[in-house]
């Protein structure tokens, strides 16, 4: 924890770029911070997470008011499709710490989120106010480097859904 204010929207690639589709999250931000890093807000962080989750907590820890998570996520649609996924607001009590597997290499952003809990529990810090995961249907999480073709074309489309958050995020309307 640095002791710094945190970004107000911080966007987390995650993922594996030797397992094929798995590196979904890692490509959408390497080409976010290309293709439209003058297009984001100001107040916006980019990561390449990769498979660093253990890291990815500790960041957590110094604050920020929305996480954006890009990942490869299984939910049974065809290769290529596009999710968003709101998760809302960590609630501070949700879930047990040390229920979480210290593989650093292996954890999802569900297990970074719940270490984020333990960890916060035992050294402070804070959590995010809100959490969004844009995903992406894999087709091979096998060993090879380089997306499918139908991951490859969801690219882009999910670097507007994540540059949309960002200004939703970076610039809340009011409601009534």
């Amino acid at each position: 924890m640095t002791g710094d204010p945190g970004p107000a929207v911080l966007v987390a690639g995650v993922g594996n770029i030797f397992r094929r589709d798995d590196g979904f999250g890692v490509e959408t931000v390497r080409r976010l911070a290309g293709r439209a890093l003058a297009a984001l807000p100001a107040g916006v962080e980019l990561v390449d997470a990769g498979i660093r989750g253990l890291d990815l907590a500790y960041r957590l820890l110094d604050g920020c008011g929305t996480l954006v998570l890009v990942d490869a996520v299984h939910r049974d649609g065809p290769p290529g499709t596009l999710y968003t996924i709101d998760a809302g607001h960590p609630a501070a009590d949700d879930t047990a710490p040390g229920r979480v597997a210290m593989d650093g290499h292996s954890m999802d952003p569900a297990a970074v989120l719940r270490l984020v809990h333990g960890l916060r529990a035992a050294v402070g810090g804070s959590l995010p106010d809100h959490v969004y995961v844009v995903g992406c249907e894999p087709g091979d999480v096998g060993d090879g480097l380089g997306l499918t073709p139908p991951v490859a074309r969801a690219v882009d489309p999910a670097v507007d859904l994540v540059l949309g958050l960002t200004h939703r995020a970076a610039h809340p309307t009011t409601r009534s």
